[in-house]
């Protein structure tokens, strides 16, 4: 099950950045290969529906969308492997990548295996995902309607997800560990001027508890340690997300935070290798900024095989 040959871009996740990368490699004859990892599309397919993306003033359901983007990709020449890569060695050239399948060499690469919405490791997060515990307010908000939700983190995200539950939820309890909030001035604004909004500062989420679904959690104030327990129907968790870098610890250049380095032409510290999307990206992760991303990455790796050509 080994391909031996000589690829001109391997892809490594199945995103919007990767199909994207995809679509502009295959339409300069690259032929490029994509791995789709654990799950085709990453986090969009997760999500319910994407309205802020642009083409679609309706929305579209975030499987539909990476439906599109593959399709599209494929009908250029993308080939698209449902395959799990377990090893790149970037040390020689062509590239070797490692497969559940098998091995394949390529003179570029394009890294796109995203991020993960970081856990808060407390007791009942596991056991109610998706009964009650959720990481994109987008993707469950309507399941929710009328109901009591709590929302944990301060920054941006915590606030978006947050605002946006209010369109559904009966009230909405952001629960921050700070007694001041790391979100934008707007944002902030937004949240304190809306009534169905409400805090609860210096505290943390100590366990989630329920009977098959979400009944109420247990919120622990740092200051005083006080503990108490607080029904709610829901908890949405935004405290950030961790890059799936794995595979690149100790090989190519990272931030303090895991993202991998990448200058304005998306080239990473390896000449050849390419990153975008959430896992280069610790600020906007955006479908439509991963996908720029992703064309760039192409572009430019269209650029680096011409030159090596010459």
């Amino acid at each position: 099950m080994e391909d031996k040959k000589i690829h001109k871009m391997l892809i490594i996740g199945s995103g919007p950045a990767g199909l994207a990368g995809a679509l502009y490699a295959s339409r300069a004859n690259l032929e490029p290969v994509i791995f789709t990892g654990m799950q085709l599309g990453g986090q969009v397919s997760t999500t319910h529906i994407v309205e802020n993306y642009p083409g679609f003033p309706e929305g579209i359901g975030g499987p539909e969308l990476v439906e599109a983007f593959q399709k599209q990709a494929e009908r250029f020449g993308t080939r698209v492997e449902f395959d799990q890569v377990t090893d790149i060695d970037f040390s020689q050239r062509p590239f070797k990548v490692t497969t559940y399948s098998g091995e394949y060499y390529a003179e570029t690469l394009l890294l796109s295996t995203g991020a993960n919405p970081r856990h808060l490791e407390i007791p009942g997060e596991v056991e109610f995902t998706g009964r009650g515990v959720s990481y994109c307010a987008t993707c469950d908000g309507h399941f929710f309607q009328e109901k009591n939700v709590i929302v944990v983190g301060g920054g941006d995200s915590a606030l978006e997800e947050g605002l946006f539950l209010t369109r559904f939820a009966k009230t909405v309890t952001i629960v921050h560990r700070r007694d001041e909030l790391r979100a934008g001035k707007l944002l902030q604004e937004r949240a304190f001027n809306n009534p169905k909004v409400s805090f609860i500062w210096d505290s943390a989420l100590t366990e989630i508890v329920g009977e098959g679904i979400v009944q109420s959690v247990k919120v622990k104030n740092l200051k005083t340690g006080e503990e108490n327990e607080m029904p709610t129907e829901g908890v949405f968790i935004f405290i950030g997300h961790i890059p799936n870098t794995e595979l690149y610890i100790g090989k190519l250049e990272m931030d303090d935070q895991g993202y991998v380095v990448v200058d304005k032409y998306m080239q990473t510290s390896i000449p050849g290798v390419y990153a975008a999307g959430e896992v280069a990206d610790s600020h906007f992760r955006q479908v439509i900024t991963s996908a720029g991303m992703g064309a760039a990455a192409a572009m430019q790796a269209i650029h680096y095989l011409e030159n090596q050509i010459k």
